[in-house]
C-alpha cells in the first residue's frame, strides 16, 4: 500500500497527518517539509517569538517523538519537484520517487518579492518562516530605522514590536488605507491613530520605487522623490499560492488549487488545504482563498474525515485575528458586499464591535478586544441568526438570548 502523501507541513500538513490518526486511518503516512524544522505554529511570529516570549520549541505543534509514536514519516528539507498523476508518484528534490494512494496539497503560499531595485540588499526581510525571525532577530537589536513595506496583518503586528522594541519605525503602504484588503474603512482610520499615538509614522499612497545603500539597506525611495532612511526593511505585500506543482499536472487551478467541499481537486485522488486551496464559500459566494489557521485546520480536518469515510462538508464560518500592541483584533465572517455596519460599544474606550449586514442579514462581525462579541458572532453566523441592527448596536442587549 502507497499510502497517504502530504505535500507540505504547515498548519493544513500537520493537521491533516494528526486528524488522520485521530479518525482511525491505519496505512502509512508521509508529510513532507521544505524547511528544516519540524511543523511549527506560524502566529506567534511576528509577536511572541520575536519579542522573545516563546522559542523554537514552544511554538512546535509536537515533538519530533510524536511523528513517529504515531507512524507520520516526517521528511523535512524536501521540495516535492513533479507529479504524476498518471502513475500517482511524486518526484522529490532529493531525487527519489514516493507512490501515493491519495495525495494531499498543502503546499502554501510564497511571499510576494518586491519589484524594485534593491530588494536583494543585506537587512531586507520577509517575514513568514522561522529562518526569517530568526534572521531579523539578529538585525534587529542594532538597528535604529525600520521601515515596513506593507500595511497589512504582518506588517503592522511587526511595526508594533519593533516599536515596543524603541525603534523609529515608518510603515509604507501603497493604498489609501491600511488593511484595506481585509478591514471596514472605520477600522482602517482606528488603527492608523492608535499606531500612531504610539509614534509608528504610517504613509498611505507610498509607491516604493527603489532599496538603496552600499553594503546594506538605507534608504527606500518612493516615486514621489521623497526618501526614508532606514537600517532594517520587512516586506510584507501579500503571497503567492504555491499551485505549480497542481497546475503543471492538468489539476484545476484559479487564484489557488480549485477544491470541492470535500477539499478534493479535480483529481479524486488529490486534496489540497490552507492558504493554497481556493474554494465556493458558502459566505462568499464565489471562489476565495483565505489564508487562516482555522481554515486551514479545518480542511485539514475535513480531508482526515472524507479519507477515513466520516465525510462532512467544510462549511465552516471563517474567523481570524491580529495582535498589535495591546489591541486584539478579531474577525468573523466575510464583508464582502454589505450595505451597513452597526458599532456596538464606543471605539474611543478601545472596547468595541463593528456589525455587518448585507440588507437586514448579519454577515460579518469585526471585535477589538471585545472576545465575548466575537465568539457570540460565531455562534450567530454558525446559526445563520441575524439581530436586528438596532439589537446589535444596543449594548445593553443580550445577543446570547437570540440563541
Amino acid at each position: 500500500m502507497a499510502g497517504l502523501v502530504i505535500v507540505g507541513a504547515g498548519q493544513a500538513g500537520y493537521q491533516t497527518a494528526e486528524s488522520l490518526r485521530q479518525d482511525g486511518f491505519d496505512g502509512p503516512i508521509t508529510l513532507i517539509g521544505s524547511e528544516a524544522h519540524p511543523p511549527y505554529q506560524r502566529p506567534p511570529l511576528s509577536k511572541a517569538y520575536l519579542l522573545g516570549e516563546t522559542d523554537a520549541q514552544r511554538v512546535r505543534f509536537r515533538t519530533v517523538d510524536y511523528y513517529a509514536q504515531h507512524r507520520i514519516d516526517l521528511r523535512t528539507s524536501l521540495d516535492v519537484t513533479a507529479l504524476d498523476r498518471a502513475v500517482k508518484r511524486v518526484r522529490l528534490s532529493d531525487g527519489s520517487c514516493l507512490g501515493y494512494d491519495k495525495l494531499v496539497l498543502a503546499t502554501g503560499a510564497r511571499v510576494r518579492p518586491l519589484p524594485v531595485p534593491g530588494a536583494e540588499l543585506a537587512g531586507v526581510f520577509t517575514l513568514k518562516t522561522l529562518d526569517d525571525v530568526d534572521a531579523i532577530a539578529v538585525r534587529l537589536p542594532h538597528a535604529q530605522n525600520v521601515a515596513v513595506i506593507g500595511a497589512g496583518f504582518i506588517g503592522l503586528e511587526f511595526a508594533a514590536v519593533a516599536r515596543k522594541l524603541g525603534k523609529a519605525v515608518t510603515v509604507l503602504e501603497a493604498a489609501p488605507r491600511i488593511m484595506g484588503r481585509v478591514v471596514h474603512p472605520d477600522l482602517s482610520h482606528y488603527f492608523t491613530a492608535y499606531h500612531q499615538a504610539r509614534g509608528v509614522r504610517i504613509v498611505c499612497n507610498a509607491a516604493v520605487a527603489a532599496l538603496s545603500g552600499t553594503e546594506a539597506v538605507e534608504k527606500v525611495i518612493l516615486a514621489d522623490g521623497s526618501e526614508v532612511a532606514t537600517d532594517l526593511v520587512v516586506v510584507g505585500i501579500g503571497v503567492i499560492p504555491n499551485v505549480e506543482l497542481a497546475s503543471a499536472c492538468g489539476v484545476t487551478c484559479d487564484n489557488g488549487i480549485v477544491v470541492d467541499e470535500f477539499c478534493r481537486t479535480s483529481d479524486p485522488d488529490i486534496y489540497a488545504a490552507g492558504d493554497v486551496a481556493s474554494y465556493c464559500h458558502p459566505f462568499a459566494g464565489s471562489l476565495v482563498r483565505l489564508e487562516s489557521v482555522q481554515n486551514a485546520a479545518d480542511q485539514g480536518r475535513t480531508i482526515a474525515a472524507h479519507v477515513t469515510g466520516k465525510a462532512k462538508p467544510y462549511a465552516t464560518v471563517p474567523w481570524f485575528w491580529s495582535d498589535q500592541f495591546d489591541l486584539k483584533l478579531q474577525m468573523v465572517g466575510l464583508p464582502h458586499g454589505c450595505d451597513r455596519v452597526v458599532l456596538r460599544g464606543a471605539m474611543e474606550t478601545d472596547k468595541f464591535s463593528l456589525f455587518h449586514y448585507r440588507g437586514d442579514e448579519l454577515r460579518a462581525v469585526d471585535s477589538v478586544n471585545k472576545p465575548a462579541d466575537h465568539i457570540t458572532g460565531r455562534k450567530l453566523l454558525a446559526a445563520g441568526v441575524s439581530p436586528t441592527p438596532e439589537q446589535a448596536a444596543d449594548e445593553g442587549f443580550k445577543l446570547n438570548s437570540l440563541l
